[in-house]
């Protein structure tokens, strides 16, 4: 069962411009977990990767969105303004940003993510703080695919699976699922906001705790899509992957001077089979 959704939030403004509510999309950066598979202390939110936060990099991805007038940055109890002094003040964000308090669980963190965000906002893009390699190229495109149809209700950035998947009881092999059928999931997920806080609202009343945001609208029926992402999004978890995304962002610095590169879309994976 989640905690009660009465919860208090601790909120301050960021040194964004005003007028938020003129754009269209306000953003929950969910980094309440306690990282206990990172190996640090201070856990993986804070860790430094070329002279910034992990969070930082995820925020400042959609800081560069055109149409995100708000980020929310929800963060665990008793850190909020460590989180803040360290990861937002201090590196020039143009959007408005707000701290929230992270619940127990990553859907109660999402959930009070939500209710941090102003009911003018027509979307609400939900985030990974330890997915540092989004870039605002594919945020945006997100927001777009979403502008253009409106019987979506969500948009979940993703790719097909790639490896042979099976169905395991135990130890014991059940079955091969049609990896044709198969996406792998990730952030950010991108919902109309009406629709992702019914599905909350409902999952709490009903005790249910699914395994993404998404999942909580499939059960209520919405529309949810996916749009294809770059491989690379992954997401900080244990020591190993700070090589990887370390790598990636140097790449990615590297090739931001050259003018033909448009990073955030699939153009990088066009020669698997």
């Amino acid at each position: 069962m989640l905690d009660d959704p009465t919860k208090v939030f601790a909120l301050r403004e960021g040194s964004g411009a005003a007028g938020a509510q003129a754009k269209s999309t306000a953003a929950v950066i969910v980094a309440g977990g306690s990282g206990d598979r990172f190996l640090n202390q201070r856990g993986k939110q804070l860790f430094t990767i070329l002279g910034k936060p992990v969070l930082t990099w995820s925020a400042k991805a959609f800081d560069e969105v055109a149409d995100i007038g708000l980020i929310v940055i929800v963060a665990p109890e008793g850190r909020v303004d460590e989180y803040y002094r360290e990861a937002i003040e201090g590196f020039d964000f143009v959007t408005p940003v707000v701290m929230a308090v992270a619940g127990s669980i990553r859907q109660e963190s999402s959930f009070y993510g939500l209710t941090a965000v102003d009911d003018d906002f027509e979307f609400i893009a939900i985030h990974d703080g330890a997915r540092p390699l989004i870039t605002p190229d594919l945020i945006g495109h997100m927001i777009t695919v979403m502008k253009g149809d409106p019987e979506i209700d969500g948009v979940v950035v993703g790719y097909p699976a790639i490896d042979t998947l099976k169905l395991v009881n135990g130890r014991s092999v059940l079955g091969s699922p049609d990896r044709t059928l198969l996406w792998v999931a990730q952030t950010p997920q991108i919902f109309r906001a009406p629709v992702i806080r019914e599905a909350h609202i409902a999952a709490l009343s009903e005790g249910f705790v699914g395994t993404d945001d998404a999942s909580l609208v499939e059960r209520l029926d919405g529309r949810v899509i996916m749009v294809q992402g770059p491989r690379d999004n992954v997401k900080l978890t244990v020591p190993e992957d700070k090589i990887s995304i370390e790598a990636a962002l140097q790449d990615r610095l590297r090739r931001s001077s050259t003018p033909d590169v448009r990073d955030g879309l699939i153009e990088s994976d066009r020669s698997d089979g």
